[in-house]
């Protein structure tokens, strides 16, 4: 079974402009990532701020996981405006315990904060492009193999204290499992010895739209590398904050943290 499904929102007044549409694909849910397709000519806002759009007319947009408003989209074609709303779903995360990790890896100390800072400055750099790239367009692929150990949303709990919501999902396996790109892009940061990540790649799949990989014990691309679907960006680790070997995934729309599971087949579908 798909977890991307597919939907079609057609309001009253659909047929009152020739070549009008509105075509969505995704998950309406908090995490979920929209893909959605209108008349290439059209002018198309999100929320009252206008949004891009690729020459084939396809634009995305997220919710995020505290987000429990529906997402309002107008669209104008021919100087008439269309009207809908996009509901969204919430979840009920789940909370996980996590014990044993090192003190300086939950409470860091004042010494690391610099570097802590240097890190989130990287990220952000990463996730800051507007690439008019549709790589996203592709349908996602598993980044590597293994078994789900953490949940976009969850509530955690780490060595008895409460802390922010985990935003990836967490594929644990052997250090030195493959690790490959889910869809094409480019390369915005390939770093190691990152604080509470560990190796970690960022990729550029277009339009805002990025994946993150975390806690690598090895990285085979670098900065700048076009990467194709299923080509290997590196290996399983557990660098970083971690207890255990696995991958850290994360997508993101630039600033708006999305759940990547919800993007690629279960398990039992033979990925």
């Amino acid at each position: 079974m798909k977890l991307l499904i597919s939907f079609l929102i057609i309001s009253t007044s659909v047929f009152s402009s020739p070549g009008y549409f509105l075509n969505m694909k995704g998950t309406p849910t908090q995490g979920g990532l929209i893909i959605a397709q209108t008349h290439p000519s059209a002018v198309v806002s999100v929320n009252g701020v206008k949004t891009e759009m690729t020459k084939d007319g396809y634009f995305m947009f997220g919710f995020g996981r505290f987000d429990e408003n529906p997402i309002n989209l107008e669209i104008t074609l021919n100087g008439e405006k269309y009207n809908t709303t996009v509901p969204v779903t919430v979840r009920d995360f789940p909370t996980e315990v996590i014990n044993g990790l090192p003190d300086n890896k939950v409470n860091p100390p004042a010494e690391v904060l610099e570097q802590i800072k240097r890190d989130n400055i990287k990220v952000a750099k990463a996730r800051s492009f507007f690439d008019k790239r549709d790589d996203f367009l592709q349908l996602f692929i598993w980044p590597s193999q293994g078994r789900v150990s953490g949940v976009y949303g969850s509530r955690r709990i780490l060595n008895g204290e409460p802390k922010r919501p985990h935003y990836g999902m967490d594929i644990a396996n052997k250090i030195g499992t493959d690790v490959v790109s889910p869809v094409a892009g480019i390369v915005r940061m390939a770093e190691t010895g990152m604080y509470y990540t560990g190796g970690t790649i960022i990729i550029d799949h277009g339009f805002g739209l990025t994946t993150t990989f975390m806690h690598l014990s090895k990285l085979t691309v670098e900065t700048g590398t076009q990467v194709k679907q299923g080509e290997k960006i590196g290996e399983i680790g557990m660098t970083g904050r971690a207890t255990g070997p696995h991958l850290d995934w994360r997508l993101n729309l630039g600033n708006i943290r999305l759940d990547p599971q919800l993007m690629i087949p279960d398990q039992s579908d033979g990925k």
